[in-house]
């Protein structure tokens, strides 16, 4: 099963580490949609299928928070799994993203966690998916 992300980070650095990342590990990722701030995922998302989202919480104009919030709101996108990955790691913070049904990952990580927290978000990788 190939999966189509969307990656969501301000930092463009990050964004093609994250996707680096992943395709190093030999995930089987098709499309990969990239936005740096919540209005442009939220239209990413409406334009594209996508399996899996992952989400930086501080970014300017629409942070992550907020764009999980609708994401959670919209019967188009309220099932997509999500991983927040963040150098915001308060208790507080981490509890209302497991309240939004997303995971949460905090940066710096190390590739591993990353592969992980995918795996999980999507209910695991069989041998076949990954290359």
């Amino acid at each position: 099963m190939a999966l189509n992300l969307l990656v969501v980070d301000d930092s463009l650095v990050m964004r093609r580490m994250i996707i680096r990342t992943l395709r190093f590990a030999g995930l089987p990722l098709s499309a990969v949609h990239e936005a740096s701030e919540g209005g442009e995922a939220l239209r990413k998302l409406a334009e594209n299928d996508v399996d899996l989202a992952l989400l930086d919480l501080n970014m300017p104009g629409m942070n992550g928070m907020t764009t999980l919030e609708r994401m959670r709101d919209d019967p188009r996108t309220e099932k997509v799994p999500v991983v927040v990955v963040s150098t915001e790691g308060s208790e507080t913070r981490i509890r209302e993203v497991k309240n939004k049904r997303a995971r949460f990952l905090r940066k710096p990580f190390a590739p591993e966690d990353l592969v992980a927290a995918v795996a999980d978000a999507i209910g695991g990788f069989d041998d076949d998916d990954v290359e």
